[in-house]
């Protein structure tokens, strides 16, 4: 058998999130749909990160096994031929030994949030942002995200049904950009719990609305209090706003690109 990593983009949009899901469409099913036209095998996908519906990638990565070589580009190709009406697409492909798992071989993985802050939403980009009219007190966020920022007990920031054996997550980097009408946050760490960006940036947005500040933030990362449930909730954000942006592997040859969601002009 022959293993080949995929780095792909899609737009979450149009899907119920990546993993296979009864009448509903998906990023795997679509994938594994487009490989059996092009090379006559059925195979599974094993995905870096098991996004949720509507939550978009520029660097996902999955592998597979095939039965016979192929030529890289060739299956670039004609993957990307048969998902032409698609919006997913074959970034990158790369034959990897055996061992190598999309999933547990990865090193690190990266998420970025887009919110689009200013009095009127946007007529091109409704699905790629968070629109918030309201001003956000943006320095409020960015001493949130030092709060954030290391190694904490997650439990607060993590979904009901999270599989994640222990909520303890260390956060590698946590950063807030200003890029005109948008706040970027970018997030970086091996893994996190189901939802924890989400979460996360929610609560900046608390933050930024000065509904919470940075002590309460402190006191939610706190062991002691997690049997207490706070009455002063912070919303989730939508999954619209979220990118995967990249997953880094200490395998020489396969690295993911580093795209940006929007052109850099913006």
């Amino acid at each position: 058998m022959y293993r080949y990593a995929l780095i792909l983009e899609y737009d979450g949009s149009f899907f119920s999130g990546w993993q296979w899901q009864k009448d509903q469409p998906s990023v795997q099913t679509s994938l594994e749909t487009a490989i059996w036209s092009l090379t006559g095998e059925k195979t599974t996908l094993y995905a870096a990160g098991r996004t949720d519906s509507g939550v978009h990638a520029l660097g996902q990565v999955a592998h597979m096994d095939l039965s016979r070589p192929w030529s890289l580009d060739s299956l670039r190709r004609g993957i990307n031929f048969y998902l032409k009406d698609i919006p997913i697409k074959i970034l990158q492909a790369q034959e990897t030994p055996p061992p190598f798992h999309a999933r547990f071989s990865a090193l690190s993985r990266s998420y970025e949030y887009w919110i689009l802050n200013r009095p009127s939403a946007s007529a091109l980009l409704e699905n790629r942002a968070w629109w918030i009219a309201a001003p956000l007190n943006q320095e409020a966020m960015i001493q949130g995200c030092a709060v954030l920022q290391g190694h904490h007990d997650f439990s607060y920031f993590r979904h009901r049904d999270c599989q994640s054996h222990s909520p303890w997550k260390t956060l590698d980097q946590l950063t807030l950009e200003s890029r005109h009408d948008y706040i970027i946050i970018y997030a970086k760490s091996r893994s996190f719990l189901h939802r924890q960006v989400r979460m996360m940036v929610g609560a900046l947005v608390a933050l930024g609305k000065e509904r919470w500040n940075c002590d309460y933030l402190s006191y939610l990362l706190d062991p002691q209090t997690h049997t207490q449930i706070p009455s002063n909730r912070a919303t989730t954000a939508p999954a619209h706003g979220l990118y995967l942006k990249r997953v880094d592997y200490g395998i020489p040859g396969l690295h993911t690109p580093s795209p940006v969601a929007f052109p850099d002009g913006l």
